[in-house]
């Protein structure tokens, strides 16, 4: 399914792609198969907020080749400027999906972020849910700037065709704006915690929450003392933001 870049509806200033979660993998499967180096992203509350505060965020986020909803929040404030997003697409879930395409077309894949536990669990899950997915290599989430050329040229001699940033924002989109173009015709995918919940040191909110668009205050409730100001704080920001567009458009 091919996305035209020239009629992607704006949301707060950056594209939004408004596709379900199948639409979405057929989406990653032709940027795979063009064979360049391609970019998604998904837009939450928080990333919502950072690009409000960050202008170059917001510069990368729209220079991205695929935008998806990924909360509850910016599905239902989207349509409230007439863009009708489908459903929700949760970058954990597309992950899964992605995987699966990946071990289905034997696409090796490659793994950045979290730490070496972490990241050692993500891998052992991701291989137990995917026997045959070729993971052609793997680093943790801490690094310098000096570091991206090494790092970079690693991913790219690895062959990977997918890669997966479970880094945190601002720092994936900031690593990716810089090093995109070095590490060879691949699909790049920030998964932001992801990789801690496979692992097992977080856990998913209930379906329920999920729907209702709960599932930050389960990821709050789990580190309070952690994520009081993203959530809290952030939730509020980001509904004034909402507010302010609908009010005063640009």
């Amino acid at each position: 399914m091919e996305i035209r870049q020239n009629s992607r509806p704006l949301f707060l200033g950056v594209p939004l792609d408004p596709l379900t979660m199948d639409e979405t993998v057929a989406c990653c499967r032709e940027l795979v198969l063009a064979g360049r180096a391609a970019q998604h992203v998904v837009l939450n509350a928080g990333k919502c907020v950072l690009m409000d505060e960050e202008a170059d965020i917001r510069e990368i986020v729209k220079g991205c080749d695929l935008v998806n909803a990924d909360g509850q929040s910016v599905v239902w404030a989207a349509r409230l400027f007439g863009i009708q997003v489908p459903e929700r697409v949760a970058g954990i879930d597309l992950m899964g999906h992605l995987l699966a395409l990946c071990e289905s077309e034997r696409w090796p894949v490659y793994f950045l972020g979290a730490t070496d536990a972490v990241l050692s669990a993500f891998s052992a899950e991701a291989q137990r849910r995917h026997p045959r997915l070729m993971v052609v290599g793997h680093r943790n989430g801490y690094f310098r700037i000096e570091d991206e050329p090494v790092i970079s040229g690693a991913i790219r001699n690895s062959g990977a065709r997918v890669l997966l940033v479970g880094v945190s924002s601002p720092m994936k989109e900031r690593f990716l704006a810089r090093n995109l173009q070095r590490l060879g015709p691949l699909l790049a995918m920030g998964v932001g915690g992801s990789f801690d919940v496979w692992a097992g040191k977080t856990t998913r909110a209930p379906r329920w929450m999920q729907r209702v668009g709960l599932e930050w205050f389960h990821r709050f409730a789990q580190e309070p003392r952690r994520m009081w100001r993203r959530y809290l704080v952030g939730n509020l920001r980001f509904a004034w933001i909402v507010l302010r567009a609908r009010l005063w458009p640009r």
